[in-house]
């Protein structure tokens, strides 16, 4: 009996220590996960705030870029350039400053080109914004090639026919048409202007007047006194060709008259 007492004290003395050691490492492990949960709370945290910042940032941003003066347009940084003889700059700067202050992210030049457009003598237009502030308005101006003598004087008219401009005199330089306006035939207009655009600078030059009473019957009479029966408008390109070689032949120096209506049988008086 003393024998079996003993074992059983010994049995128990041993058990108590791997109670223990179970006791210390379940312990550690809760800490573990407690840890870990902590550092995943952590991590989810400075992600939420990261993205919080982000957007923040972002509509901070987007408030500068289109809301705030700071890229506003600042008319003093607006060029105008092209106008030529006919476009008031002051009109197209009118039209622009009507902008001042949108900042250019939200201006929109398509609608600002339109408006530049409708005014008189403008034929194109390019917008180009000029970082941080500015705008590049760069016109194509409608320049008046001959003058039609109206009721209030002479109406200029660019090469594609448009009235540009109304003049108590024709300017100076600016060859005079002979073509009713109202002419239910515009045909004869279009002749006389398609008789201009096709003359060399050179030649263009010397052209005083211009009459048209059909569009088959263009006539030009130069500086120097001389007749040109032009015609309709066709072949332009070959009656200039042919006008030239005849007034350079010295055969023709006393000529005043030189018919090139049917540009293959020229006639000279």
């Amino acid at each position: 009996m003393p024998a079996a007492t003993t074992s059983a004290a010994t049995s128990t003395t041993a058990r108590t220590p791997s109670d223990r050691d179970r006791g210390v490492v379940s312990h550690g492990m809760a800490q573990r996960l407690a840890e870990r949960d902590a550092m995943r709370r952590h991590r989810l945290v400075r992600r939420v705030v990261g993205w919080v910042l982000a957007v923040l940032a972002a509509a901070a941003l987007g408030w500068v870029v289109l809301f705030s003066p700071v890229l506003g347009l600042d008319t003093g940084r607006v060029t105008i350039s092209g106008e030529g003889t006919v476009v008031d700059p002051a009109q197209v700067a009118a039209v622009v400053g009507e902008a001042a202050g949108t900042p250019l992210p939200r201006l929109d030049t398509v609608a600002l080109r339109d408006r530049v457009l409708e005014l008189n003598g403008v034929r194109d237009v390019e917008i180009r914004r000029a970082w941080p502030t500015g705008l590049d308005v760069r016109l194509e101006s409608r320049e008046p090639v001959v003058a039609v003598p109206v009721e209030e004087g002479f109406a200029l008219l660019d090469a594609d026919g448009v009235r540009v401009r109304t003049d108590p005199a024709a300017p100076e330089g600016l060859p005079q048409v002979e073509v009713p306006l109202d002419d239910a035939d515009p045909l004869a207009l279009d002749a006389a202007i398609v008789l201009l655009n096709a003359l060399p600078a050179d030649l263009a030059a010397q052209v005083q007047h211009v009459s048209a009473s059909t569009r088959d019957a263009v006539v030009m009479r130069l500086r120097d006194g001389d007749t040109v029966e032009w015609g309709s408008a066709e072949d332009a390109a070959l009656k200039v060709r042919v006008l030239q070689t005849l007034r350079a032949v010295p055969e023709n120096a006393a000529a005043t008259v030189f018919d090139v209506s049917a540009p293959t049988l020229p006639v000279t008086r």
